[in-house]
C-alpha cells in the first residue's frame, strides 16, 4: 500500500439497508423512499456528513413502480443533495449492484470522485397489493413482476411459455443435473442443503424478510405452503420479490475516511474484480448444464487476487435459483455445508429483482470489518446472463484502481459452438433439457422441451398436460429424461409437440 496514493484507494464506509412491512399498502415507502432511507442509514453508519458532499449517485433501476422511473434524480431530491455524478442502471439486472460497486472504485481510483453513493430499492409487495385493492373481486391475481416486465415480449420462445426468469432457470437445472450425474432425488437433496444453510444465515440477519429456519426436506418438498412452480423448483426454491426492501452503501478514498475521521477499522476495501456475460437470448446459448461467462468471472476474480477458495471466510453466491450457486460453487470449489451467502439468499433475505446484491454488500461488509478477512461476491442476473465478482476484505489490499473488469473475449473464447436455433423443425430428435409448469392449486399445465436434432439444431417443443404419460416420465425421477430420445410434431396454435419414442 505503500506505493498507492491513499487519495485514489476506494473504501467502503457506511453500508444501510431498510425492510418496509406497512399495516396498509397505502402507508408503504415507494422505490425512491427506499432508496434514500437505506442511504441515510449508510451515512449515520460512517459517521455522518457524506451524503452532503456526495459527488457521484449511481442506482440500480426499479420495476415495481414504473410511473417513477428513472428515479436517480428523485432519489438525489429526496435527500437534498446534487451531485456532480448521477445515473441509474439501464435494466434491474441482478448483477448491478456490483457493477456500479465496480464503476465507483474506478472513480475514485481515477480521481473523479471523492465520495460515491450506490443504492437500489423495490416495493413489489405494497405495489401488488395496491394492484389487487384495484381488482375487480374475483378477478386473476396480479403478478407485478410478470406483468410489469415481460408479458409484452412476444417471440420464439415466449410462445412455448418462456417469459420470466421463473420459467427460464429450471433448464439450467435440469441440463445441469444430467450433467452431474446425480438422479433426481440427489440434485434436490443438494438444493434442499443450500437452501436450508441459506434460511439459517437468514435467521440471523436483521435485514432479511424471511427469518425462520427451513429444512432441506421442507425446501424441496411441494406442499400448500410451497407449492411447485416450475419443475424442479417449488416456492421456496425461487426467489421471493414480493418485498420491500432497500439497501445502499457509500465509498471515499482512504485518504478522505482518514480525514474525516473514520476509524481504520470501519473500512472494507476492495479487490479486482471481473464481469463476463452470456448472449441476452437464452435460445443462442452453447449448453444450459454451465457458463462459460460465470466461470470466467470467478475464476479470474481469484486469479487476479492471488487468493485460493481456503483463504475466503466469506462469500455471496447468487442465488435467485439453486442451478446458479450450483454452476458457482463447483467452478470455486466452495462446499455444500458451508453457507453459500451472507445474508439469506434470494428466498430468504428477500429478492428485490436487481438489488439483491446490495443487501449482500451490506452483509458482507459487517462481516470484514474489523478482520483479516476476505469475501467474495458472485452476482448474476438475467436469464442466467450477467456475471459479475469482487474481492472485498477487512485489510488492505495491492489492488490498482482503476482497473478493467470487463472480460468478455476470455469468456467467449472458453465459449463452445452454438447450436442454430430451427423453429420449424418437425423429426426425431433429442431431448436437451426441458421443465414443467405448474397452477397455483399445483396441477401441471404445460411441459416444454429444449431438444436437438439430428444435424446438432435446436428447437422447442411442448407436452401438453393431457399427455400425462409424457408429463409423468419429465418429473417423477425413474429415468433421466437429458438424452432421450423422441419425436417433434405439428400441434395446435402452431406450437409443435413432443412425443416420446
Amino acid at each position: 500500500m505503500a506505493d498507492i496514493d491513499p487519495e485514489r484507494v476506494p473504501v467502503i464506509v457506511g453500508v444501510g439497508q431498510v425492510n418496509d412491512r406497512p399495516q396498509q399498502p397505502g402507508d408503504g415507502l415507494d422505490p425512491v423512499g427506499l432508496m434514500a432511507e437505506a442511504l441515510r442509514r449508510a451515512d449515520a453508519d460512517a459517521g455522518g456528513g457524506l451524503l452532503a458532499d456526495c459527488d457521484s449517485l449511481s442506482v440500480v433501476a426499479q420495476l415495481a413502480w414504473p410511473q417513477l422511473s428513472p428515479v436517480d434524480g428523485k432519489v438525489a431530491e429526496a435527500l437534498g443533495i446534487t451531485p456532480a455524478h448521477c445515473m441509474q442502471t439501464a435494466m434491474p439486472n441482478g448483477d448491478s449492484p456490483i457493477l456500479l460497486l465496480h464503476e465507483a472504485a474506478n472513480r475514485i481510483g481515477a480521481g473523479e470522485a471523492k465520495i460515491c453513493a450506490i443504492t437500489g430499492g423495490e416495493a413489489l409487495r405494497t405495489a401488488g397489493q395496491l394492484a389487487a385493492m384495484k381488482r375487480a373481486e374475483g378477478a386473476d391475481k396480479p403478478n407485478a413482476l410478470r406483468d410489469a416486465s415481460h408479458r409484452v415480449r412476444k417471440g420464439y420462445a415466449q410462445g412455448y411459455g418462456l417469459v420470466v426468469p421463473t420459467d427460464v432457470y429450471p433448464l439450467y437445472e435440469n441440463a445441469g443435473r444430467a450433467s452431474y450425474g446425480q438422479t433426481l432425488a440427489e440434485g434436490q437433496a443438494e438444493s434442499g442443503a443450500i437452501w436450508s444453510l441459506m434460511s439459517e444465515v437468514a435467521a440471523d440477519s436483521e435485514g432479511a424478510w424471511i427469518r425462520k429456519p427451513v429444512s432441506a426436506d421442507d425446501v424441496v418438498t411441494p406442499s400448500e405452503s410451497n407449492r411447485p412452480i416450475a419443475f424442479p423448483y417449488t416456492k421456496l426454491q425461487v426467489a421471493n420479490s414480493s418485498v420491500n426492501q432497500g439497501a445502499g452503501f457509500i465509498f471515499t478514498s482512504l485518504a478522505e475516511a482518514r480525514r474525516r475521521g473514520i476509524p481504520d477499522d470501519r473500512l472494507v476495501h476492495i479487490g479486482y474484480g471481473v464481469a463476463a456475460h452470456e448472449s441476452g437470448n437464452f435460445l443462442n446459448r452453447d449448453r444450459y448444464d454451465a457458463s462459460p461467462s460465470l466461470a470466467t468471472s470467478i475464476e479470474r476474480t481469484m486469479e487476479l487476487n492471488g487468493v485460493k477458495v481456503e483463504d475466503l471466510a466469506q462469500v455471496e453466491l447468487y442465488s435467485c435459483f439453486p442451478c446458479v450457486p450450483k454452476m458457482a460453487r463447483r467452478v470455486l470449489g466452495w462446499p455444500l455445508d458451508r453457507p453459500s451467502t451472507v445474508f439469506g439468499g434470494l428466498t430468504f433475505g428477500g429478492g428485490p429483482i436487481g438489488n439483491y446484491m446490495s443487501h449482500a454488500v451490506v452483509a458482507m461488509v459487517e462481516k470484514l470489518r474489523g478482520t483479516a478477512d476476505k469475501g467474495l461476491l458472485f452476482a448474476n442476473g438475467g436469464y442466467a446472463t450477467h456475471n459479475h465478482t469482487i474481492l472485498l476484505a477487512g485489510e488492505p489490499l495491492p489492488t490498482v484502481f482503476p482497473q478493467d473488469f470487463d472480460y468478455q473475449a476470455e469468456a467467449d473464447q472458453r465459449r463452445g459452438p452454438v447450436p442454430r436455433l430451427d423453429e420449424g423443425y418437425r423429426g426425431p430428435a433429442t431431448i436437451e433439457t426441458y421443465t414443467v409448469f405448474y397452477d397455483r392449486e399445483g396441477s401441471p399445465t404445460r411441459g416444454v422441451i429444449v431438444a436437438r436434432t439430428p444435424e446438432g439444431d435446436r428447437t422447442l417443443a411442448c407436452v401438453p398436460t393431457e399427455d400425462a404419460e409424457a408429463i409423468g416420465f419429465l418429473t417423477d425421477g425413474k429415468h433421466e429424461p437429458v438424452g432421450t430420445s423422441g419425436s417433434i410434431i405439428d400441434g395446435p396454435d402452431e406450437l409443435a409437440i413432443w412425443k416420446r419414442a
